[in-house]
């Protein structure tokens, strides 16, 4: 049987680490500064920088890296209080698009400065700027790895 080395090990074991606390750190931040999770702030920044404000709910799953189930869910919350609006698409019956509100676009650019700071608190802080490319570089790779896969 084939095994990892101890160096694949230990990068294995810290990735595995991160991917695990990482996302429950960042929406306990979230959460507490700005009363959203990190999945609703990144559908309100996503729709923020989309042109109009505006996304196919296919395109914004995508974007987000949600299932369309998922994406389903969060955004009928998000309209429910009053941040997106979800709407049919003008040459697709059968699509649908979510649309930032204006309340969504203020609560998007207030919550900004506590995600700057998470990022940096829990990441950006702990990795020498001289290392972010090789880093930037490692973890694009291992993304366009999954991303090719599925």
């Amino acid at each position: 049987m084939d095994r990892l080395t101890q160096d694949e090990d230990a990068v294995w074991r810290t990735l595995a680490q991160v991917v695990h606390q990482l996302p429950r750190v960042l929406d306990e931040d979230m959460s507490r500064a700005e009363g959203l999770s990190m999945t609703e702030f990144a559908i309100l920044r996503v729709l923020s920088e989309a042109p109009d404000h505006r996304l196919r709910m296919v395109e914004l799953a995508a974007a987000t890296a949600l299932s369309p189930s998922r994406i389903t869910r969060v955004v009928g919350d998000l309209a429910r209080i009053g941040m997106v609006s979800r709407e049919r698409h003008a040459s697709d019956a059968r699509g649908s698009v979510a649309a930032l509100t204006d309340v969504g676009l203020k609560k998007a650019e207030s919550a900004d400065p506590a995600h700057v700071a998470s990022a940096r608190r829990w990441v950006l802080d702990h990795i020498d700027p001289a290392d972010r490319p090789a880093v930037l570089r490692a973890l694009r790779r291992i993304a366009d790895g999954i991303v090719s896969r599925r």
